[in-house]
């Protein structure tokens, strides 16, 4: 069972910055894929940004070139560095790992909220 860690919500101006991180339980080397989701209140949760263990990327739109994700292998944990976010960021974001075996697990998720 692979247990997640998230850190690093809270709350933010608009136009500002904030980074969430992921650690994971177990090595690296058995994760195919770490990311976060979002979801907003009374919205289906989305993809924010994924990133596979070769280094692969994957963003939705609405976050492309505001949005960063990384990882570092030494520790299994996930970053995702938030800039110039906005209103419509805010939302519950959640920690998502799939390993090679295509099963899936979840962080408790960690509250972003955007305002001023």
């Amino acid at each position: 069972q692979v247990q997640l860690v998230e850190s690093g919500g809270g709350l933010v101006q608009p136009g500002g910055s904030l980074r969430l991180s992921c650690a994971a339980s177990v090595s690296i080397f058995s994760i195919y894929a770490m990311g976060w989701y979002r979801q907003a209140p009374g919205k289906q949760r989305e993809l924010g940004a994924i990133i596979t263990t070769r280094g692969s990327t994957n963003y939705a739109a609405s976050v492309k070139g505001r949005f960063t994700i990384s990882r570092d292998n030494t520790k299994s944990t996930v970053y995702l560095q938030m800039n110039s976010v906005k209103p419509e960021d805010t939302a519950v974001y959640y920690c998502y790992v799939r390993d090679y075996s295509s099963r899936e697990y979840w962080g408790q998720g960690t509250q972003v909220t955007v305002s001023s």
